[in-house]
């Protein structure tokens, strides 16, 4: 697994911003889902973590240059909070757990993470 992996651009002309993640808590009674994207502002790439409830994410970065390595991506997600007090939905309950991950722009994010679905009994 290449944890250095870093896309060329995560922008294809089509638009300001990408999805470049999609999260999946199936053992969450609440079948969350938690997407992350990637915009363009000013020479920046911002990213914003969405759910169906519309929490506000920590992230970090929350910012970048360029796009993140991969290992910066796992550690993104596997850093996500939501403050107690303003949480909806029970997010942070979900968060303890492993997400299936899906990414159309970093191959390798999917495997490391059934990889450790395996290893912790969820596979």
């Amino acid at each position: 697994m290449d944890f250095e992996f870093t896309p060329d651009t995560y922008f294809d002309g089509t638009g300001p911003s990408t999805l470049i993640a999609k999260l999946t808590y199936p053992e969450s009674q609440w079948g969350e889902e938690i997407c992350i994207f990637a915009s363009s502002l000013d020479g920046k790439i911002l990213y914003d973590v969405v759910d169906f409830y519309g929490n506000d994410y920590h992230i970090t970065p929350e910012t970048s240059d360029l796009p993140i390595t991969l290992q910066e991506l796992i550690v993104m997600i596997e850093s996500l909070e939501v403050n107690a007090a303003t949480e909806l939905g029970h997010i942070n309950t979900a968060l303890t757990g492993i997400p299936q991950a899906e990414s159309l722009l970093y191959k390798d994010l999917e495997l490391f993470f059934n990889e450790k679905r395996k290893h912790f009994g969820f596979i």
